[in-house]
C-alpha cells in the first residue's frame, strides 16, 4: 500500500508541477572557473582583457591573470584587494586601497608591479579606493569615490568633486561623471559642469554608464536604465526595466552583436535586444555560479563574468547551445521529436513540449519515454507500458505491449512497422480508414532494444543479454519462421549489441569493435571499414556522414566521411552530460541536430559550425615558460642553452588565450624528433640526447586544420665528458696512450725477443744437453759393456785357473817334485786373489756408480770389503755362478756369502737382492 501511495503521489507532482516550469532559450556553453580552480578569493570585482585574448581580473587577493591555459596571481605589497583593472597599451592598471600604478611583463612572463602614488603631490587620502580606471587619449583616469585622479607624462592632476562620484564614462570625448544631486557632469580643465536634462538623475544612485551608437546608455541602481540622447533622457522598454529594477542593476555592457547585457545583483545577466524588446537571462539555474554579477566584459565572441562567487565564461555566438532542466523534474531526456511546429522531450519521467520559452508536461505521460517518432503524420511514442500516439496534447493508447524502444518500417511495405518491445516484437499496420492495429509477431518472446532490416523478410534483431539472432518473417509480418542465433561462438562480447545497417551491410558494435555480417560465408567477421573507430560508438549516420562519440577519453564527438572530411566537437559540457551507452542524435533538417542530455538536451547548428570553420582565424599558440629541472629562461632570448645536467625534465608551456579549449599539436625536430596532439598547453620532453633543437608549435581546430606555427630553438650542451674540453683532453689522453702503447710493443717485442732468445737458447742448451746425455749415456753403455767385459774375462780368467787349480790337485800324486806343486798352486793362488784386477774393477764400477760403495757402507757400517765386492756382482746382476770365479770361491760359497749379505742388508726371503741393489740410490 505504501508503494502505491507514493507512486499516486508522485504521479500527481507530474501532473502539477510540470505546469508550472518556466521555460528558457537554449544558451550557449558556460564554462564555470572556480575558486579552487584560479587559487584566489571568491569575489572578482573588474575584468579586462588585452588583444591577445588574456584576461586580468580584480580579485580581493590580488591581481589574478588568466592566458588560456593557466591562472596566476599577482598580489601587491600591501596585500590589498584590487577593485579596479584595465589593460591599456601594454599596461595592466589597478586601483586599490589609497594605491593604484601599472603591471608590466618581465622577461619570464610575469608581472611586475609600478606604484604611481608617489607622484601625487600635497594630496593626503581619505580612505580611498579606486573602483575605475579608463584611458582618454594619452591620459589615464582614476576614479575612487571621492575624487578623479589623472595621469598623464608621468604626472598627476586631481579634480575633486564635492559630491560622492558614483561612475565615469568616456563619451564624446570628455568624461562624464555620474554622483550627487545634479545628474550627470563632464570634466573641463579640472572643473566639472553639468549635463543638461539629467535632473531626473538627481535621486537616483547611478551604477554604470555604456556609450552605445544611439547615445548614452545609463543604468541605476533601483530605477532600471535610461538612455541619453540628443539632449533628452528616456527609460527604457517597461520590460526590461521591471526586471532590471526587481533584481538590482549593477553592470552593463554593449555587446558586439549589437545587443545589451545587464548584470544584475539578485538574478544574474540580462541578454536584451534593442530591436524587438525582447530579453532573456541567464542566472544560476542555467549555469553561472552566482547570481551577483559584478564585472562584465567580451573579447570577441566571449563574455567574461565576474561574480561574487567565481568567474564564468559564456561563449555568445557559439553553435552549440543547451537547454538545461536544472529542477530535476524532467530527468534524462532519451530523443526528441519536431511536430507540427512543437518541440517534444521523451525522458524517463515522462513527455514535455515547449510553449513558447516554456516548458509544459504532458498529462497521463508519467513513465519511461524511449522513443519519439512522427510517422505519416503522427507523433508515435514508445513507452515503458506501451505505445501511444500523442494528438492535440492528449495521449491515445494503440499498443498495451510493454516496452517500445525502437520502430522500424518494413521495406517496400505500405503502412507497415515493426517495433522491439519488452516482450519480442509488435506489427504496426494502418489501414485504409487510417487506423491502426497492431498485433505481437509470433515465435519470438525476448527483448528487443534495437532491430534492423537486412531485407523485406529479414530482420536482424538484438537481446540485451544473449547476442544477437538473424531471423526470417512470414510474407505477411505475423511471425517467425526461421532464426538464427550469433551468440559467444561468433561474437566475444554478445551483452548489449546495437545493430545497425549501413550501406546495406549489417554491422554490429560490441564491446568497442566493430563487426559485420557476411552473407557469402554466413559468419560475422570484423567491419575493417570501421576500425580505425573502434571503442567509439556511432551515435549517427545519414548517406555522407557518421558521428561517433568516443565514451573512453573526453566524450567529443568525431564526425567524418571515412575520408578527409573530418571535425571534432568538444566540449567538456556535452561530454559531461551525455549519457553512456544512451547517448541520441537527432537530425530535424539538414542544419539543426538534436542531443540528448542527461537533464535536457542541447542543439547544434551544423550550417552555422561550418561558417565558423570557414571564418575562424587560428591564431599560432604563444610560448609561456621554458623550464629546466632548475631555472627559467627569459622568453626574450633565444636559443636557450641549456646544461646537460639539467636536460633530463625540460617543461614547455604554450597557451593560445584568444581561444575557448584549445588543443595543440607539436612538432620537435633534433637529435631525437617527437610529435603529438596536447589537451593542455603544456609539454615535458624527458632524457633528450644532447645537441641543437627546434619546437614547433600550433594550434588545431575542431576539423583539424592547424594554426600556423610557432617556434623555439634549445640547444642541450653535451654532457662534461662530451664538451670541447673533454675531447681536448681526449686528445691528449689519446696521444699519450699511443705513445704508452707504441712503448709497450715496443717492450713486449723486446720482451719477445728476449724470451724467444732465452727459448732458442735454452733449446740449443737442451739439445746439447740431450747430446751430452746421449754421448754420456753410450760412454756409460759403453764403459758398462767394457766393465761387463772386464769383468768376464776377469772370470772366465779365474775360472780356467780354477779348472787349471782343480786339475792339479787331481794329478797332486804325479807330481815328483811336491815343492813345484807347491810352489805352482800358489801362483795359481795368487793369480785368483790378485788385487790388481779387481783394483782395475772398482775403477771402471765406480765410474759408473761412483757413490755406490759410499752408500752402502753409510747406510750399512758392518758391510766388509769382500761383502762389498759381491755388492757390486750382484749391482752388475751377475748371477751366482758367475761370481763364484771372481770371488775365486764355489757357487755354493757365493750362495752362502749371498744368504749373509742378506741378512747384513736386512732384507726378508721375498726381497730380490740383485734388485734391491740395483735400485739402490
Amino acid at each position: 500500500m505504501g508503494n502505491i501511495k507514493n507512486f499516486i503521489i508522485f504521479s500527481l507532482l507530474l501532473c502539477v508541477f510540470p505546469l508550472f516550469l518556466m521555460g528558457q532559450v537554449l544558451i550557449p556553453p558556460i564554462q564555470n572557473y572556480r575558486i579552487f580552480e584560479y587559487q584566489a578569493a571568491s569575489k572578482n570585482w573588474d575584468l579586462s582583457v588585452d588583444p591577445e585574448g588574456e584576461l586580468y581580473v580584480a580579485n580581493n587577493k590580488g591581481l589574478l591573470h588568466y592566458n588560456g591555459e593557466q591562472w596566476t596571481l599577482y598580489q601587491l605589497p600591501n596585500k590589498t584587494t584590487i577593485r579596479s583593472v584595465k589593460w591599456i597599451n601594454e599596461r595592466i592598471y589597478t586601483g586599490s586601497y589609497e594605491e593604484f600604478g601599472f603591471w608590466k611583463k618581465n622577461e619570464f612572463g610575469g608581472l611586475e608591479y609600478t606604484s604611481l602614488t608617489h607622484l601625487i603631490q600635497d594630496h593626503e587620502f581619505t580612505s580611498e579606493e579606486f573602483w575605475q580606471i579608463l584611458p582618454l587619449g594619452d591620459t589615464i583616469v582614476f576614479r575612487s569615490f571621492s575624487g578623479i585622479y589623472m595621469y598623464k607624462e608621468n604626472q598627476i592632476s586631481i579634480v575633486e568633486p564635492r559630491f560622492v562620484v558614483n561612475h565615469m564614462v568616456v563619451w564624446d570625448d570628455k568624461i562624464v561623471v555620474a554622483g550627487g544631486q545634479n545628474g550627470l557632469s563632464y570634466i573641463k580643465d579640472k572643473e566639472l559642469l553639468p549635463v543638461l536634462d539629467t535632473e531626473i538623475l538627481n535621486t537616483k544612485i547611478v551604477v554604470d554608464m555604456e556609450p552605445t551608437p544611439t547615445g548614452l546608455l545609463i543604468g541605476t541602481k533601483l530605477h532600471g536604465a535610461y538612455l541619453l540622447a540628443e539632449g533628452r533622457m528616456e527609460p527604457l522598454a517597461e520590460e526590461i526595466n521591471k526586471e532590471l529594477k526587481q533584481h538590482q542593476l549593477n553592470q552593463m555592457l554593449l555587446l558586439d552583436s549589437g545587443k545589451l547585457a545587464f548584470g544584475t545583483i539578485k538574478n544574474g545577466i540580462y541578454i536584451f535586444d534593442t530591436e524587438n524588446n525582447t530579453f532573456h537571462y541567464l542566472n544560476r539555474e542555467v549555469g553561472l555560479q552566482n547570481n551577483t554579477v559584478l564585472a562584465l566584459e567580451q573579447f570577441e565572441k566571449q563574455l567574461w563574468i565576474g561574480l561574487d562567487n567565481g568567474i564564468d565564461r559564456l561563449q555568445t555566438d557559439n553553435p552549440l547551445t543547451y537547454y538545461t532542466d536544472y529542477t530535476g523534474v524532467v530527468g534524462t531526456v532519451y530523443d526528441v521529436a519536431l511536430h507540427r511546429g512543437t518541440l517534444y522531450l521523451g525522458s524517463n519521467t515522462g513527455i514535455y513540449y515547449f510553449e513558447g520559452e516554456k516548458l509544459r508536461f504532458v498529462e497521463g505521460s508519467q513513465g519511461h519515454i524511449w522513443d519519439l517518432e512522427v510517422i505519416e503524420g503522427e507523433l508515435f511514442c514508445g513507452h515503458n507500458t506501451g505505445t501511444f500516439i500523442l494528438d492535440k496534447g492528449n495521449l491515445k493508447p494503440i499498443s498495451e505491449i510493454s516496452g517500445g524502444y525502437q520502430i522500424a518500417k518494413a521495406p517496400g511495405a505500405s503502412s507497415l512497422y515493426l517495433q522491439g518491445t519488452y516482450t519480442g516484437l509488435a506489427r504496426f499496420q494502418k489501414d485504409e480508414q487510417a487506423q491502426w492495429s497492431v498485433a505481437a509477431i509470433q515465435g519470438i518472446s525476448f527483448p528487443i532494444k534495437y532491430l534492423c532490416f537486412e531485407n523485406p523478410t529479414t530482420l536482424w534483431v538484438a537481446h540485451p543479454y544473449k547476442g544477437v539472432y538473424r531471423i526470417t518473417l512470414s510474407d505477411d509480418y505475423r511471425s517467425v519462421v526461421q532464426k538464427q542465433e550469433f551468440g559467444p561462438e561468433s561474437i566475444p562480447n554478445i551483452y548489449n549489441i546495437k545493430l545497425f545497417n549501413i550501406k546495406n551491410q549489417i554491422v554490429l558494435f560490441s564491446e568497442g569493435v566493430w563487426y559485420k555480417y557476411d552473407p557469402i560465408v554466413g559468419k560475422v567477421i570484423v567491419f575493417e571499414e570501421f576500425q580505425d573507430y573502434n571503442y567509439k560508438e556511432l551515435v549517427h549516420f545519414d548517406d555522407d556522414h557518421y558521428w561517433f562519440i568516443d565514451n573512453e577519453g573526453a566524450k567529443e564527438l568525431l564526425v567524418t566521411n571515412l575520408k578527409k572530411d573530418y571535425f571534432v566537437l568538444e566540449d567538456s559540457q556535452l561530454g559531461r552530460r551525455l549519457v553512456p551507452e544512451s547517448q541520441n542524435i537527432i537530425q530535424l533538417n539538414d542544419s539543426i541536430y538534436f542531443f540528448t542530455l542527461s537533464d535536457g538536451f542541447s542543439k547544434l547548428n551544423l550550417a552555422k559550425l561550418k561558417r565558423h570553420l570557414q571564418n575562424v582565424e587560428l591564431t599560432a599558440p604563444k610560448f609561456v615558460r621554458f623550464k629546466d629541472q632548475e631555472q627559467i629562461y627569459s622568453l626574450g632570448e633565444g636559443p636557450f642553452v641549456i646544461p646537460y645536467k639539467r636536460s633530463h625534465n625540460i617543461l614547455v608551456e604554450m597557451a593560445a588565450s584568444k581561444l575557448v579549449q584549445p588543443r595543440y599539436y607539436y612538432e620537435l625536430n633534433g637529435p631525437l624528433e617527437q610529435s603529438g596532439n596536447l589537451d593542455k598547453g603544456v609539454v615535458s620532453f624527458q632524457n633528450l640526447p644532447y645537441g641543437s633543437y627546434k619546437l614547433k608549435a600550433f594550434t588545431v581546430g575542431i576539423d583539424n586544420v592547424r594554426s600556423l606555427s610557432r617556434q623555439l630553438e634549445f640547444e642541450i650542451k653535451p654532457p662534461w665528458y662530451f664538451s670541447t674540453v673533454s675531447f681536448v683532453i681526449y686528445g691528449v689522453i689519446a696521444i699519450w696512450a699511443g705513445f704508452m702503447v707504441r712503448n709497450y710493443n715496443r717492450r713486449k717485442l723486446e720482451r719477445k725477443h728476449s724470451l724467444l732468445k732465452e727459448k732458442l737458447e735454452r733449446e740449443q742448451e737442451e739439445q746439447l744437453a740431450q747430446l751430452e746425455k746421449e754421448k754420456l749415456a753410450k760412454e756409460i753403455k759403453m764403459k758398462q759393456k767394457e766393465l761387463t767385459s772386464t769383468t768376464m774375462s776377469m772370470a772366465r780368467k779365474n775360472e780356467l785357473i780354477l779348472e787349471l787349480k782343480n786339475l792339479l790337485l787331481m794329478n797332486k800324486s804325479k807330481f815328483d817334485n811336491q815343492q813345484r806343486y807347491r810352489s805352482f798352486m800358489k801362483k795359481l793362488n795368487s793369480a785368483i786373489s790378485d788385487d790388481e784386477d779387481w783394483r782395475h774393477f772398482e775403477v771402471n764400477f765406480k765410474e759408473l756408480h761412483n757413490d755406490f760403495f759410499e752408500t752402502l757402507l753409510v747406510r750399512y757400517p758392518g758391510l766388509t770389503s769382500k761383502d762389498l765386492k759381491l755388492c757390486a756382482y750382484l749391482k752388475m746382476n751377475l748371477v751366482s755362478k758367475e761370481i763364484a770365479p771372481l770371488m775365486g770361491i764355489s757357487t755354493r760359497g757365493v750362495e752362502i756369502h749371498r744368504y749373509r749379505l742378506r741378512k747384513k742388508l736386512e732384507l726378508d726371503s721375498e726381497q730380490n737382492i740383485s734388485n734391491f741393489l740395483i735400485t739402490l740410490k
